[in-house]
């Protein structure tokens, strides 16, 4: 596929932008599902979407190669279109039906932070560090099973929650609360790594 759009003419740059369409159009459906009289075919095209843009930040990098079009600009919109679409899709997540606002826009500051460590890292001298246990794909899978299952099940198994002190905690606050924690282990994870790579070369 890859081969393909290279031969195509069709730049890393904007396969980049268009994944990065796609992870925006999966929070917006994900946002307006309480709002929906049906929102089975959003949470479907949530699904759909999630992927997409997985896929698309996959094949910019491999167009890239395969066509010569490797960048320092291409880095710069891999980047930034990969921080819109994680926040994009968390944060519509968090206003999804039986979900939590504050959930998703912790989810997303937490995915940002992880990227932002990888980062800092690699301008200061460290190797990119992708590690987990809930770097980008992990973060992904999860939301976009999350919307399979809200997709498949009938309605009362959608609004299963538990009682945790006063709090109930719904299948998207869960998963979310999982994709926050696990961010915080990643973080610790690079920050760790990175500091003491850099210390070798002290």
């Amino acid at each position: 596929m890859a081969q393909r759009l290279a031969s195509l003419g069709v730049t890393p740059n904007t396969i980049s932008v268009l994944g990065m369409f796609a992870g925006i159009g999966a929070g917006i459906a994900l946002a307006i599902t309480p709002h929906a009289v049906e929102d089975r075919l959003l949470w479907a095209a949530a699904a759909v979407l999630v992927p997409l843009r997985l896929l698309a930040n996959m094949l910019d990098g491999m167009v890239a190669e395969f066509g010569g079009k490797t960048s320092r600009v291409g880095a710069v919109y891999n980047e930034v279109t990969d921080r819109v679409s994680d926040s994009a899709t968390l944060i519509g997540l968090g206003f999804a039906m039986a979900s939590s606002p504050a959930m998703g826009f912790l989810a997303a500051l937490l995915a940002m932070m992880t990227a932002y460590i990888r980062t800092v890292g690699k301008a200061s001298g460290s190797p990119q560090d992708f590690r987990g246990p809930m770097a980008k794909q992990h973060r992904m899978v999860l939301v976009m099973l999350v919307c399979i299952f809200f997709t498949l099940t009938p309605h009362e198994f959608r609004m299963w929650s538990v009682d945790v002190r006063g709090t109930l905690l719904t299948i998207p606050t869960l998963v979310l609360g999982i994709i926050s924690l696990g961010c915080v282990v990643t973080c610790f994870r690079r920050l760790t790594f990175v500091c003491s790579h850099l210390r070798t070369l002290e």
